[in-house]
């Protein structure tokens, strides 16, 4: 893949598709009503380590995002870049106050380091992709465990049809993101949330995004 210059002075362009982490930004983008340009490129292809790519984003992963002079990479990063840079309508939640805002990165960062990083990628780290990070299956039963755990713990504080604020926002999207991975691992979701993830995935842009992204999407079960 030749990486051309002219790349970091058009419209904002995503790098990525195929994973819930590369679906975050992209539906985002579909929610705001951006206008974007899309590279689709998988994790392990090994379109993320030419030398093209790798001088763009040294890391080798996706997402990715350059705009203008930017360059960006972490999915929740690139979403936020999105919202706060585009989203001039204020089509997701914005905080108001600064402890509506600490609210709100609190929900963020939970959701993602106690679903996302703690569990569920260490279920794939080793269990899909044993044969690379090496077979665990203690910290695989571990990480199901610790996940319901959490998952039982969010669905019990939870209290709107929305995470933070009464309003869609990238909370919604980590937290959806999370419900689709755990679903494709057979784990059983509480009523609350399959009520709020039913809602949630009737939304026109997480339909566009699920099929711009490639996902593999079957619903919670």
């Amino acid at each position: 893949m030749q990486i051309s210059e002219e790349i970091l002075v058009e419209k904002p362009r995503l790098w990525g598709t195929g994973t819930t982490r590369t679906l975050r930004p992209i539906w985002v983008a579909e929610e705001i009503g951006l206008d974007y340009d899309l590279v689709s490129m998988g994790p392990r292809t090994g379109e993320t380590k030419t030398a093209d790519y790798t001088k763009l984003n040294p890391k080798q992963k996706i997402p990715y995002l350059t705009d203008c002079q930017l360059q960006l990479s972490e999915s929740i990063a690139i979403s936020q870049y999105l919202i706060d840079q585009y989203d001039s309508e204020q089509k997701l939640y914005a905080a108001k106050t600064v402890v509506e805002k600490a609210k709100y990165q609190e929900w963020c960062c939970y959701l993602l380091a106690e679903l996302d990083e703690t569990s569920l990628y260490v279920i794939r780290r080793h269990q899909d992709l044993k044969e690379i990070y090496g077979e665990a299956p203690e910290a695989v039963a571990a990480a199901f465990e610790y996940f319901r755990k959490y998952l039982n713990v969010t669905a019990t504080v939870m209290t709107d049809p929305f995470i933070v604020g009464g309003r869609f926002s990238l909370a919604d999207v980590i937290l959806t993101s999370c419900l689709i991975w755990a679903q494709k691992y057979g784990i059983d979701i509480p009523a609350s949330l399959k009520a709020y993830f039913e809602n949630i995935v009737r939304r026109e842009a997480f339909q566009r995004a699920i099929k711009i992204n490639k996902t593999q999407f079957e619903g919670v079960k």
